[in-house]
């Protein structure tokens, strides 16, 4: 007997799909072409999706795409058709996606082109480039100075304990203490070989721990070049409060 999959309505009524005009140019650069360059662009919010642009077809270098075969649907969006990119020597199969008779709840994004985000060579809002993936128009950062305690415990030792924390909130995430190194145990942190990058922040180098007879891989991070944004933040530790045995923060000074 073979089994199907059910929808679940709980699950159908919670996602989402928004279609959100922005004002900035935004271009799209492969094998040293700009294949798509528009003020006309849409960024769609989905849920459990990062944001994504969408071109009108007149604002997208049309001769350096090619149709392919490829076919996808999305039960929120429709049925989507493909291009390969060519340019400079260079092609990404398959790196471009359009709606031609999108979902009625959708139907905005009729024609409208997205593209691959990692497979481009690079991205940018007016001139400004733009990593990760495009900055979402409803998420805020605030950086504020505070000196209320935070202590940080790991392996039973306490490894940084600052009055001079800077605190950073950002929208849908825990708040997060970035911590001047002078007030962290420095002496026992180790720099791994781990990067990420966030478009809102920049990009993070990591450090492990010896802490308590043990190792804590990748537990602290720090911007040494963060967006202009939150550069307050330049050079100090975060720790990775699920990952640490406590970050004990005072209720008041």
């Amino acid at each position: 007997m073979s089994l199907q999959s059910k929808a679940n309505p709980a699950a159908e009524a919670e996602h989402r799909v928004e279609i959100v005009p922005t004002a900035k140019r935004v271009r799209v650069m492969f094998g040293g072409e700009t294949v798509a360059d528009s003020t006309g662009v849409l960024i769609i919010r989905e849920t459990r999706h990062m944001p994504v642009y969408y071109f009108p077809p007149e604002d997208v270098r049309r001769d350096l795409l090619s149709p392919t075969d490829h076919h996808t649907h999305c039960p929120y969006k429709g049925d989507a058709s493909y291009w390969t990119v060519r340019a400079g020597g260079h092609e990404a199969e398959n790196a471009v996606w359009s709606y031609p008779e999108p979902l009625s709840d959708v139907a905005g994004l009729s024609g409208y082109l997205a593209f691959y985000w990692d497979r481009m060579d690079a991205w940018y809002e007016e001139d400004e480039q733009v990593f990760v993936h495009p900055r979402d128009p409803f998420v805020r950062i605030d950086v504020l100075e505070s000196r209320r305690r935070v202590r940080v415990v790991l392996g039973g030792e306490t490894v940084a304990d600052t009055t001079h924390a800077l605190f950073l909130f950002e929208t849908g995430h825990r708040p997060r203490y970035y911590i001047p190194t002078e007030d962290v145990r420095t002496d026992l942190l180790h720099l791994s070989s781990k990067r990420t990058g966030c478009p809102y922040k920049g990009f993070a180098r990591y450090w492990s721990v010896s802490a308590g007879g043990r190792v804590f891989e990748d537990v602290v991070w720090s911007y040494p070049d963060p967006s202009r944004e939150v550069a307050r933040i330049k050079e100090r530790l975060c720790f990775y409060e699920e990952r640490v045995d406590s970050v004990l923060v005072a209720r008041s000074e």
